[in-house]
């Protein structure tokens, strides 16, 4: 299996708790004003990886912590990055996942496809919602706008309804 992406960063502190590595999905059907990361938007970008090659390599580094799912918008991948995830999952790294999608909106979008509902199961975190430049405040952790959400996944799935992670609160 391939997943497409706009690149790869080792050793980042500001993407998710802890050192980890970001994983940068390629395409992006949200387009929003002011996104950081514009690079990743056209899905016709980017390189293609082997997923194998790219757990090994993402794994290799035994001071990371977890490993962040960023875009672009990593949903539109969900298959490959469910399958990416469970391999990094059986090695006890966190999964944070970005996502320009509400949780919500996630959940029904599942109900047509099942590797959505794969990725959602297979990660710790979520950080959701579109950045939305008049909400923005760099003085949150990991996000960009107010609007965004810091989910914690498994408390959300346990209890039927959003959790959300004290990373949201910092």
């Amino acid at each position: 299996m391939k997943v497409k992406l706009a690149g790869i960063e080792k050793n980042s502190v500001v993407d998710g708790p802890g050192l980890r590595s970001v994983v940068f999905a390629q395409g992006c059907p949200h387009h929003c004003p002011g996104c950081h990361n514009p690079q990743t938007l056209d899905p016709e970008g980017g390189t293609w990886y082997n997923l194998d090659e790219l757990a090994a390599e993402l794994c290799a580094d035994n001071s990371v912590r977890g490993i962040t799912f960023s875009g672009g918008e990593p949903f539109r991948q969900a298959g490959a990055f469910a399958a990416l995830a469970a391999y990094l999952r059986e090695r006890k790294l966190e999964i944070l996942i970005y996502s320009g999608y509400t949780y919500e909106g996630l959940l029904a979008k599942a109900t047509g496809d099942p590797d959505i509902e794969k990725l959602l199961a297979a990660g710790d975190i979520l950080i959701d919602g579109p950045f939305i430049v008049e909400e923005r405040d760099p003085s949150l952790a990991y996000r960009g706008s107010r609007n965004q959400r810091v989910i914690d996944l498994k408390q959300t799935s346990l209890k039927g309804e959003v959790v959300l992670s004290p990373l949201h609160y910092r």
